[in-house]
């Protein structure tokens, strides 16, 4: 078995969302380079990204219509400029929103495909040899994705459950006619993923060579609104007659909600995967170890067991827990992933089952800092209680507060046990001692989300679990982590030995 073992370090946790750029949105374009550049000064070693898929709606980067595929969104504008693709003008001339510290998602979709539209007819890419490699080696899923994709703009963007029959239920003919009826369509979905791929080998490169390690992220499930499952039907808990979800995916009732959570995505039927030798999780892995040094499995506790709610349901109180593949999987994605390290995410209910899975295949797991404030100094996310240095300490993640919203309206006597732990009361000092307990922590590797490095407020909190409409918009401004930023890094890197 490789060592899954992280060199010890410390990094940031910033989704290509949130980098500044002139067209509304972060992208693979200078804004990347520059925090490649700043994460070095800062003597940092890892950049964790969140998942890069294309998003549907809500823009959750955990709900996309494909796992293989790339967000367009991230398709830089000025280097396709530099590339003779777009005039200036063709970019500017739209309204990309009129917040600098959030996304609008509503006029990026309304406006970014148009332009990359007008990329795409400028383009001599379809002659190329890189392009006819690029093809050649995403052969599994990438004209399916482009078929998918073509056929929603066909079919005003709704659900492939709801398009026409023969097509729904990819009859070979209707595949003909929908491939021949949309080839040009599909072939700009295929130069979007050309680009989108192109462009990131390239800032990985740049990463490599200033010795930044890039962490991606997936969620263990697909959406149901996706190429992957309409395309591989037979893989899922889905009926016969109408491709429904039987089973969906959720977590049971628990202390933070009566109801529990409904996902919403269909159940994976792993007999069938592994009949299949798990060929769509293979591939998965593969794609993920072209993009990142090492990847995060969201949910990895699904893996040994899943809690399924029958299909229709609208909570997850009567569900149950199935038995997962277990070590059928995690030996496939060791397999696959090469030199790419896994992290496994294990909160929740850790079962012993978990544990030993993690065990027997040297996965860190997580810890939060954020979560061991509930009185008990036995709390095992607080750094005191680390009883492995394999594991990644995290000051919070995407769906928590940040650090400053988490304690700025506490009381002195909820926060007793904070100041005793950090020797202080004043309050400005809090979130500094916090990045103090876990750089000086055994954890191999300290990741903390650039929000709290900055010292935000719930302003700049970038998802809000069981919420639509305020998610995933927070956004650097460009030139905000500064000098500043970089000698607090900097110093905690070398007090605590991280460098």
């Amino acid at each position: 078995m490789k060592s899954q073992t992280l060199e010890r370090g410390a990094g940031i946790l910033l989704p290509i969302t949130s980098l500044p750029s002139p067209y509304g949105i972060g992208t693979f374009g200078k804004a990347a380079y520059e925090f490649i550049d700043f994460l070095k000064s800062a003597g940092q070693k890892y950049w964790q990204v969140l998942p890069m898929g294309p998003t549907s709606y809500g823009d959750s980067p955990y709900q996309s219509f494909s796992v293989f595929a790339g967000n367009p969104y991230f398709i830089d504008l000025e280097i396709l400029m530099e590339e003779g693709l777009l005039e200036k003008w063709d970019a500017e001339k739209f309204f990309w929103g009129d917040q600098e510290s959030y996304v609008s998602y509503e006029d990026i979709y309304r406006n970014r495909f148009r332009v990359l539209k007008k990329a795409f007819e400028s383009s001599a890419h379809k002659e190329t040899a890189e392009f006819q490699k690029f093809r050649e080696e995403n052969s599994y899923w990438l004209e399916d994705y482009s078929l998918y994709m073509a056929c929603k703009e066909h079919f005003e963007n709704t659900s492939w459950l709801l398009w026409e029959e023969d097509i729904r239920f990819r009859k070979k003919e209707a595949l003909s006619k929908y491939r021949n009826l949309l080839q040009k369509e599909m072939e700009f979905w295929e130069f979007c993923q050309y680009h989108f791929f192109r462009q990131w080998k390239k800032l990985r490169s740049y990463a490599k060579e200033r010795g930044i390690q890039l962490i991606g992220d997936i969620p263990i499930y697909a959406a149901m609104d996706s190429a992957d499952v309409w395309s591989h039907t037979g893989l899922f808990q889905l009926d016969e007659v109408n491709l429904l979800p039987k089973f969906i995916a959720g977590v049971p009732p628990d202390a933070f909600s009566e109801t529990g959570q409904l996902w919403g995505n269909p159940l994976y039927d792993w007999e069938a995967m592994e009949k299949d030798d798990f060929t769509w999780w293979r591939k998965r892995i593969g794609s993920s170890r072209e993009l990142y040094d090492a990847l995060r499995i969201d949910h990895f506790i699904g893996i040994t067991r899943y809690y399924a709610v029958p299909g229709g349901a609208k909570d997850s109180i009567k569900g149950s827990y199935r038995q997962g593949p277990g070590t059928k999987l995690t030996d496939v994605i060791n397999e696959e992933a090469g030199e790419m390290k896994i992290i496994a995410e294990d909160l929740g209910t850790v079962t012993p089952e978990v544990r030993k899975l993690l065990k027997e295949n040297g996965y860190p797991g997580m810890k939060v800092l954020a979560f061991g404030f509930d009185g008990d100094p036995a709390n095992e996310h607080l750094p005191h209680n680390y009883r492995t240095s394999n594991c990644v300490a995290y000051g919070g993640t995407h769906d928590n507060e940040t650090l400053t919203g988490l304690f700025c309206d506490k009381s002195d006597e909820v926060l007793t046990y904070l100041f005793q732990l950090l020797g202080t009361r004043d309050r400005d000092k809090i979130v500094e001692g916090l990045f103090r307990q876990a750089y000086g922590s055994i954890a191999d590797v300290v990741i903390f989300q650039a929000q709290d490095v900055l010292g935000l407020d719930n302003s700049a909190r970038m998802n809000f679990p069981s919420t639509l409409g305020d998610n995933w918009k927070w956004r650097l401004r460009k030139g905000q982590l500064g000098h500043h930023e970089v000698d607090f890094l900097r110093f905690l890197v070398h007090v605590y030995h991280r460098y």
